[in-house]
């Protein structure tokens, strides 16, 4: 199981998607993904999970909705980095 590991911004956009129209869902719709994500689990095919290039070459992304993405990394073998969570064009992908 890994540990999990909040970066600023994600906090930043966590509170703003929580107050956004994903507000009252959110937390089960991230709950559901960071369990998989925790134990290294394979994720659904709806969650488009794939490597970033360019400025998040080392990063993976994830659509928790169509366009509610989720980019994070794993380092190590214990920690798995939340690093934003927003639209395409908020995060510029």
């Amino acid at each position: 199981m890994r540990r999990i590991e909040l970066s600023r911004k994600f906090r930043h956009d966590y509170r703003r998607e929580k107050s956004g129209m994903y507000g009252k869902s959110l937390d089960a719709l991230l709950n559901g993904i960071l369990d998989l994500l925790e134990s290294d689990e394979v994720l659904p095919p709806n969650a488009v999970d794939h490597a970033l290039m360019g400025k998040f070459t080392g990063y993976r992304d994830c659509h928790i909705k169509p366009d509610l993405i989720l980019i994070y990394r794993k380092t190590g073998d214990d920690v798995l980095e939340l690093v934003r969570l927003g639209s395409h064009s908020e995060l510029g992908l």
